[in-house]
């Protein structure tokens, strides 16, 4: 219990101490220029009140990877822990608030366009395709997975088919049509829900006569029953706990909500702090399955004995604990989450193509031009086996934090701002996806040794690094010359 409140203590006090540091690195001002009033077209740029802005945020980026995520990942010992904790905090809020306010700067730009202007034409086309794919597999994923989780509390008329379609056309809708509308009406909504079923756990963990085993007393080794080699912390618990501690899918996100924003000093409480949010969100998550179980070797046998599925355990935990009204409610809170990811990264799919098309989204037809093939995409997507496309959608999230972190802190550089900030996340997350890739015993890895794979992200992140030192170097000498 004591290892929980000094987690939960300090993603707190992060928020309010280091959030504030990276604040002033960035310099966030009353007086930019906020394109939700210089481009307002009452379509995606538009003026909202920032509790709004914070839900839809909060909702964007938490889908099912702060619950699904911090279950799978917390099998791997207490490192998760301090995984969730420290990467909440130097990672993925760092990464969340310098990605938005960078949009805010670029006249809201999307994500392709931010990483494509700090690191090149090239990598902005890359980007562009990249962050495209990506957001369409989440589309896919999260129309899949509360279909299942609906399915299953409702009369068998009502399956899986009929549940498809209707998030599926929710979807269209929620792409199509002006931002303030359905999204920024039901959000709060969710938000309620998705609350409620956070704040009852934690209720439910620190005066239900739980004692947590979160087994620090023992160390940080490898509590993941299967197969070990397979499954070694450094990189897959990295690649498991991804929206509770940074995700490269919430920098595609982070642009949408700029364009909303009406002052710059309102990003770290909404970006940031969001991130935080998720995190402490985590965390709950994380304590509950092994307090629920009775310890890291129980929760794997339930997971080896439900067919590693988290759903299971997430409804049995809500049922258990918050009685059948509770019960329903939290997994209401748990539906909403991946639905509210869900159609807001095709929102977001559909702004990046405009974006790369220069075309005007004013109108229905234009949107629908752009929009229409995105959700044949999704459509054609929801055919591939669950299984295949959360892999895929796993190292390819990790994979565009990289991107976001290493175009952000080249802005720094460039802007002779503390690029430290993101420099050190940037080169520790390169490893992580490259060691994954590298070791990955599935379709999307290449099964190599984990020694290699783990040398090799190493390598790989050093050079990254020296030429980024080298761009730094350059920088500088322009610097003087002009002086």
């Amino acid at each position: 219990m004591t290892s929980f409140l000094i987690s939960l203590a300090i993603l707190i006090g992060g928020y309010f101490i280091y959030g504030l540091f990276v604040d002033k690195v960035i310099g966030t001002s009353r007086t930019t220029p906020m394109p939700a009033l210089t481009q307002r077209d009452d379509i995606d740029f538009i003026p909202m009140a920032p509790w709004r802005i914070f839900l839809i945020q909060f909702l964007n980026i938490a889908g099912l990877g702060p619950i699904f995520g911090a279950i799978m990942g917390i099998m791997f010992g207490p490192a998760a822990f301090l995984w969730i904790v420290l990467g909440t905090i130097f990672g993925g809020a760092v990464h969340d608030f310098l990605s938005a306010v960078i949009s805010i700067r670029s006249k809201g730009a999307s994500l392709p366009e931010i990483v494509g202007n700090e690191l090149g034409n090239a990598i902005k086309q890359v980007m562009r395709g990249f962050s495209v794919i990506l957001l369409i597999l989440v589309g896919a994923v999260f129309v899949l997975t509360p279909a299942d989780l609906l399915s299953g509390m409702t009369p068998e008329w009502f399956d899986r088919s009929f549940w498809i379609l209707i998030i599926f056309g929710y979807y269209i809708l929620a792409t199509l049509l002006p931002i303030d509308k359905l999204i920024g009406n039901l959000y709060p909504v969710f938000g309620f829900a998705l609350l409620f079923m956070a704040l009852g756990i934690l209720v439910i963990l620190l005066f239900g006569g739980h004692v947590i085993p979160d087994g620090f007393a023992d160390g940080l080794s490898n509590r993941y029953a299967t197969d070990q080699s397979s499954h070694p912390i450094f990189p897959m618990m990295f690649v498991s706990i991804a929206c509770g501690a940074i995700s490269g899918f919430h920098a595609t996100q982070s642009p949408m909500m700029a364009r909303c924003l009406t002052n710059e000093k309102l990003a770290r409480p909404i970006f940031y702090g969001a991130m935080v949010a998720e995190g402490i969100v985590a965390l709950i998550w994380a304590a509950a399955a092994i307090t629920f179980t009775g310890g890291y070797e129980e929760l794997n046998q339930y997971m080896a004995a439900h067919g590693n599925s988290a759903g299971a355990l997430v409804k049995e935990i809500s049922f258990t604990w918050l009685g059948t009204a509770g019960g329903i409610l939290a997994l209401l809170g748990v539906i909403a989450a991946p639905i509210s990811t869900g159609d807001t990264a095709l929102r977001s799919a559909r702004l990046i193509v405009s974006d790369f098309l220069h075309v005007p989204q004013t109108t229905m037809i234009k949107r629908l031009a752009v929009s229409v093939p995105i959700f044949i995409a999704v459509f054609l997507l929801m055919m591939i086996d669950f299984n295949i496309l959360w892999r895929y959608f796993a190292w390819s999230n990790q994979t565009l934090a990289v991107f976001t972190l290493w175009a952000v802190t080249v802005y720094l550089a460039r802007n002779h701002k503390a690029y430290i900030v993101t420099l050190g996340p940037a080169m520790f997350m390169t490893a992580v996806s490259v060691s994954y890739l590298l070791f990955a015993r599935t379709p999307e890895g290449f099964g190599l040794d984990i020694s290699i794979a783990c040398g090799a992200g190493i390598i790989v992140a050093t050079v990254f690094a020296l030429i980024f030192f080298d761009y730094t170097r350059r920088i500088a000498k322009t610097t003087a010359l002009q002086n």
